[in-house]
């Protein structure tokens, strides 16, 4: 069964179903072909998500039929696609719980809602001597932007640690607070390790000590429900293709009184009131975020990829991927010479690990042959790998379509590594 766009009803209905992953499958192309002869089994939705047919049928929709730019033309496309975009900014704030749509900035990944973060609110509001709070755990998109703060402005960074099986360490985190602490900048999901982090726990305290909060939620919003009015972060970021919608298109929520203090990130057509030769008056947010021609496509992508998944139930896609967790960790751990890397109380749907006899890029490779697609390297997150004495690891991640006969044929294919190179 294809999944078009729902409606109320379409969605209620699907909610009462069974958790039907073939069906579910059936939505995804891709997952039509082969690869080397072998059924495609696709293991890297934490790098980036399938996209179901609902949402390819929109993106070739609104090119095809309605495509005009967005905000400025009184012509019946111009005004259908704007209200299109603008929808589509009105389900990212129902996804996050925001208080209202002018909360919501588009802009094109995770990576540039913390840069756009870094150079306008830290830029303004931060002043050497002032102190980050990353995590061990951060993603690059979550650490360098601050390096160039820091080289910037000479503010001072510092890591709240984690342990050896990828727990986030919350008393020692309390420890680095102080009156200087400014931002603590963490992740809600690890993508190299799967830890789920404290953050509702992690926020209080730093509110405690003064310091505002930046939530990278790019490896979360798509494996639960997410409120930042109940959770209370000042800034949650969020990127498009990891939530099964276009690449190239993201978001970042921040408070109205945030965003309302932060001068422009860049310049250009659409983030103005007026400009002269003399001065430029800017647009009240979030149009002041987003200089120039968006991705119009990719934000009406994003749309329909919400509401996709809102069909199904954020909390039926939670559940089946901890059953699709648990079953994999049982099995993994059967392949001789094999250890997981990260294994924290709390974890999402994603299993990293090494093998004693190969490295992970000849197991990817290996894996490759036999049509599954796994992830090997460092993941963006190097300082992870520093931290457990590994250059880098095999990383296997589920989505609201994996099956438990991928897991085996995952389990499959590493006997046939270890068979190659022990």
């Amino acid at each position: 069964m294809t999944m078009t766009a729902p409606t109320e009803g379409m969605e209620a209905g699907r909610r009462n179903w069974p958790y039907d992953v073939e069906a579910i499958r059936a939505d995804f192309p891709i997952f039509r072909q082969t690869v080397y002869g072998k059924p495609l089994t696709f293991l890297d939705t934490a790098a980036s998500a399938q996209k179901p047919q609902a949402v390819l049928d929109v993106i070739n929709r609104v090119y095809a039929e309605d495509y005009a730019n967005i905000h400025r033309g009184v012509y019946y496309l111009s005004q259908k696609t704007t209200q299109a975009f603008e929808d589509a900014r009105a389900k990212v704030q129902r996804l996050l719980n925001a208080a209202s749509p002018s909360e919501i900035v588009f802009v094109r990944n995770g990576t540039e809602a913390i840069n756009l973060v870094a150079q306008s609110w830290g830029r303004t509001f931060l002043k050497a001597g002032d102190e980050v709070i990353l995590s061990r755990m951060e993603h690059h998109a979550n650490i360098v932007p601050w390096q160039l703060l820091r080289d910037q402005i000479g503010i001072v960074i510092k890591v709240a640690p984690i342990d050896r099986e990828g727990n986030f360490l919350i008393d020692e985190y309390s420890k680095l607070l102080t009156e200087r602490t400014k931002l603590v900048a963490i992740t809600h999901v690890s993508n190299s390790l799967g830890t789920v982090t404290p953050i509702a726990e992690i926020i209080r305290r730093a509110h405690d000590a003064g310091a505002r909060v930046l939530v990278d939620g790019c490896q979360a919003a798509q494996h639960m429900a997410v409120d930042v009015q109940a959770l209370d972060p000042d800034f949650y970021v969020i990127t498009g293709h990891k939530l099964y919608g276009p690449s190239g298109i993201g978001a970042l929520y921040a408070k109205a009184e945030l965003l309302e203090a932060m001068p422009p990130y860049q310049g250009g057509g659409e983030m103005i009131h007026s400009v002269t030769f003399e001065k430029t008056e800017f647009a009240p947010p979030p149009q002041r975020f987003e200089a120039g021609t968006p991705h119009i496509v990719g934000a009406i992508g994003l749309g329909a990829a919400i509401d996709y998944m809102q069909a199904i139930g954020l909390d039926r896609i939670a559940a089946h991927e901890q059953a699709i967790l648990a079953y994999a960790w049982e099995r993994i751990r059967e392949v001789p010479g094999l250890e997981i890397v990260g294994r924290a109380a709390h974890h999402a749907a994603l299993i990293s690990f090494v093998m004693d006899c190969a490295h992970p890029h000849d197991i990817g490779t290996i894996l490759d042959r036999e049509g599954i697609a796994v992830r090997a390297g460092h993941h963006c997150a190097q300082p992870v790998m520093d931290f457990f004495d590994v250059p880098a690891t095999a990383r296997a991640s589920f989505g609201l379509y994996t099956t438990t006969g991928d897991v085996d044929r995952l389990i499959e294919a590493l006997y046939k590594v270890r068979k190659i190179f022990a």
